[in-house]
């Protein structure tokens, strides 16, 4: 691909994205999600393999069907009200059919199966804005429509993300979707809190995509997209294995890492709402995906090659880290202490 063709289709993505978050009427926010998608396009479909193609195309019919849902349910709403303004919608069968078409944009579970294929077949990169730039337009619908929106259906959808996250990346072997289902377990925990602390599910994502980011620039990096192949890298880059291994705990929430503070303030606002069912559910769920990602922290950095005789030493590779990789890492561990001060945002 071109330059100036990735520049295009990164500036239609900013745009697009921009259009969304920056809408009251329900019209602009439909274009600016369908520009995004077509801009994400080519970028899962550059390599021309197979895969890519298969990728692109379940992409563009699940974004398609989520994309006419969301209109018809704006339609809906305006015919029954009058009303086309984003925060306006109030009719009951226009917001459930709202949240399926958010939960089918954003890959909730029961409409999470397009995810880890999808993203299986990008490469890398693009991998990442599917993770995060791109969940960013319909999060931001779902903070606007919170208010609206059935608490009880999030609650259960929330739970099933979490246990299907959870559960579906036990088995994987391909690190790609292996963080699919954890973009679907994190998805849950955003979708539970939602319309109850509606800023926190903004933080969660803020923190989950500075997070997922630093992993998928790590693994861009070392270029690994396999368990296979990420057993070799602690001989030819040990100090990007050190960072992955602590961006990985932090990405499983345990305690002195970053990714903690969203689940601790999540399990405390529900406790708050008498939600403290929900709320041990969804933290016993949460151990399931923390067993996949100790297999990659174990993987990435306990595992060695076998050595045998005619076994071939890696060189190392004599590059320094990349400064944005070592800032990522910094903030994805160590935003814990200043706690205090991101609570006065939310």
């Amino acid at each position: 691909m071109t330059p100036q063709a990735k520049l295009i289709f990164t500036s239609s993505l900013i745009l697009g994205t921009t259009i969304t978050i920056s809408s009251n009427h329900w019209i602009t926010a439909w274009a600016g999600l369908e520009i995004n998608t077509l801009a994400i396009l080519p970028l899962i479909a550059k390599s021309h393999h197979p895969r890519a193609i298969e990728a692109a195309t379940k992409y563009f019919l699940t974004q398609a069907t989520a994309s006419a849902l969301l209109l018809f349910s704006a339609m809906m709403n305006a015919w029954y009200t009058g009303q086309w303004d984003i925060t306006q919608l109030t009719h009951p069968t226009a917001c459930l059919i709202l949240t399926s078409a958010l939960a089918m944009k954003l890959g909730l579970a029961p409409f999470h199966f397009w995810f880890p294929e999808v993203l299986q077949g990008s490469p890398l990169t693009t991998a990442l804005l599917l993770s995060t730039l791109m969940k960013f337009p319909p999060m931001t619908l779902l903070f606007m429509t919170s208010p609206s929106l059935n608490p009880t259906l999030l609650t259960y959808m929330a739970i099933l993300s979490t246990a299907l996250g959870g559960w579906m990346g036990l088995n994987q072997t391909q690190i790609r979707k292996i963080l699919a289902f954890s973009s679907i377990s994190h998805l849950g925990w955003m979708a539970i809190i939602v319309s109850y602390h509606p800023k926190l599910t903004l933080l969660n994502f803020y923190l989950y995509s500075l997070i997922t980011a630093t992993v998928f620039l790590t693994l861009n990096t070392i270029k690994t997209s396999k368990l296979s192949t990420l057993m070799t890298t602690w001989t030819k880059t040990p100090a990007l294995s050190t960072m992955l291994l602590l961006t990985l705990l932090s990405l499983a929430g345990l305690p002195p890492f970053t990714g903690f503070l969203p689940k601790w303030l999540i399990i405390q606002e529900l406790t708050k709402q008498s939600m403290a069912p929900a709320a041990t559910m969804i933290s016993l769920l949460s151990l399931l995906s923390l067993f996949f990602y100790l297999r990659l922290a174990y993987c990435a950095t306990i595992t060695l090659p076998p050595h045998t005789t005619n076994h071939m030493k890696q060189w190392h590779i004599s590059k320094p880290t990349p400064s944005a990789i070592a800032i990522l890492t910094t903030t994805s561990t160590m935003l814990l202490p200043i706690s205090p001060l991101i609570l006065t945002t939310v």
